[in-house]
C-alpha cells in the first residue's frame, strides 16, 4: 500500500500540535505540502515539519502529487475548500464541524461522489482504544441494557477576539465542543436518534452560542443528556448508565498521545478501574483514513454517511433551540 501524500489547508493550532505530527509518524501517510493564506506562516510550518513544499491554499489544491488534503480553516470556510479539493480529485479529511448546515453537507457529499473522492470528518477521538474497550464492557450481559448516555465537553472562557466568537466563520460552542459528546452518543448507541430537545445560549454581542444543553432521544427508551460550553470549568467526559452497571470515561475527547486514560466501572456495586495504554488517536485516524481510501472493494467505513448523519443531527439541534420545541429527525430534509 502506497503512502498517501497530504496537502495541508490551514496552519491551525490543531494542525501544528496534532495532525501534522500524526501524518509524519504514520506508516501510511506523507506530508507533501503546506498551505496558508500567509506565505510566511506556511514557510514557518514547512521548516518546522521539514516539508519542502509550501504555498497558498489554491496551490495545494492544484498540487499534482497530492492525494488528499487536510482542511483546518475556520468552520465557515470548510465547504468551499472541501468542494474545491474534491473537484481537483483530492480526498478530504476535514476538521470538525465539517459544515454549518445539513444542506451544505448534502452539497459537499454530492460533489465528492461526483468526483469519486472520499471525505471524512475529523472526530479523531473515536479511534482511541478506550472507546472500543468501553463498548465491549456495555455489550456484556452483566452490564445489562444501556439506558442513559451523559456527555459533557467544555472549557473556561476564551478571548472574544477568537474566531470561535465569529458567527460568519462558523463559530460557537455547538460546532466547537458540543459536537463531540453528540457524536459520541451516536457512536456508543450505534444508531441514529429519533428526536432532540435543546437550548443554545448566545453571546448577544457576537451572536454565537457559547454553551448549550439538551436531550437526544434514541430507540427503546435510550436517551443522551448533553452539555457543552466554552464558559465553564473544563471537563471532557461521558458516562453510560445500564441496567446493572455504570461505566465512565473522564477524559473522553482530547487525549494527549502520552496520556493513559482510565475507564471507571461499577457493576453490581463492585467498583473497578481499567487503565488504557497511551496512544495517538490522531495517528490512528490518519492510518484508517489512508487505508480506507485505497480500498477497491465496497467501503467498510462510510465516512460520507457518517458526516451527513452528524450534520442532520446538529441541524435538528439548532432548529430545536430556535423554535423552543422537540424536533424529529425525520422532519429534517
Amino acid at each position: 500500500m502506497k503512502k498517501i501524500k497530504f496537502g495541508i489547508i490551514g496552519c491551525s493550532k490543531i494542525a501544528d500540535r496534532s495532525l501534522l505530527p500524526a501524518i509524519i509518524n504514520s506508516d501510511f501517510a506523507e506530508l507533501e505540502m503546506i498551505g496558508s493564506r500567509d506565505i510566511e506562516k506556511a514557510k514557518k510550518f514547512a521548516n518546522k515539519f521539514k516539508c519542502k513544499n509550501f504555498g497558498t491554499y489554491d496551490e495545494v489544491i492544484d498540487g499534482k502529487n497530492i492525494d488528499a488534503v487536510y482542511i483546518s480553516v475556520p468552520t465557515g470556510l470548510h465547504q468551499e475548500w472541501a468542494e474545491k479539493a474534491a473537484k481537483s480529485g483530492k480526498h478530504v479529511l476535514c476538521e470538525k464541524t465539517a459544515v454549518t448546515s445539513y444542506s451544505h453537507a448534502k452539497e459537499v457529499i454530492s460533489i465528492v461522489k461526483k468526483n469519486k473522492t472520499r471525505i471524512m470528518e475529523s472526530f479523531m477521538f473515536q479511534f482511541h482504544p478506550q472507546h472500543i474497550k468501553l463498548k465491549e464492557i456495555i455489550a456484556k450481559k452483566d452490564f445489562g441494557k444501556s439506558f442513559i448516555f451523559s456527555g459533557m465537553y467544555g472549557f473556561p472562557p476564551i478571548s472574544k477576539l477568537d474566531i470561535r466568537y465569529n458567527a460568519e466563520l462558523g463559530g460557537g460552542a455547538l460546532n466547537e465542543t458540543g459536537c463531540y459528546p453528540i457524536y459520541a452518543s451516536r457512536m456508543i448507541f450505534d444508531e441514529e436518534p429519533i428526536s432532540v430537545s435543546f437550548n443554545l445560549f448566545n453571546d448577544l454581542k457576537n451572536n454565537v452560542d457559547v454553551k448549550g444543553h439538551g436531550n437526544i432521544e434514541f430507540s427503546n427508551s435510550k436517551k443522551a443528556f448533553i452539555g457543552f460550553s466554552f464558559e465553564n470549568q473544563y471537563q471532557a467526559n461521558y458516562k453510560i448508565w445500564g441496567e446493572k452497571g455504570i461505566v465512565e470515561l473522564k477524559r473522553a475527547y482530547a487525549v494527549p498521545p502520552d496520556f493513559s486514560p482510565t475507564i471507571e466501572l461499577v457493576v453490581s456495586d463492585k467498583k473497578s478501574q481499567i487503565k488504557i495504554e497511551p496512544t495517538d488517536h490522531f495517528k490512528n485516524m490518519i492510518n484508517i483514513f489512508c487505508q480506507e481510501i485505497q480500498k477497491n472493494e465496497k467501503d467498510s467505513i462510510n465516512f460520507e454517511e457518517d458526516l451527513l448523519n452528524q450534520a442532520k443531527l446538529l441541524e435538528a439541534i439548532r432548529e430545536s433551540s430556535k423554535r423552543n420545541t422537540i424536533i424529529n429527525l425525520s422532519d429534517i430534509h
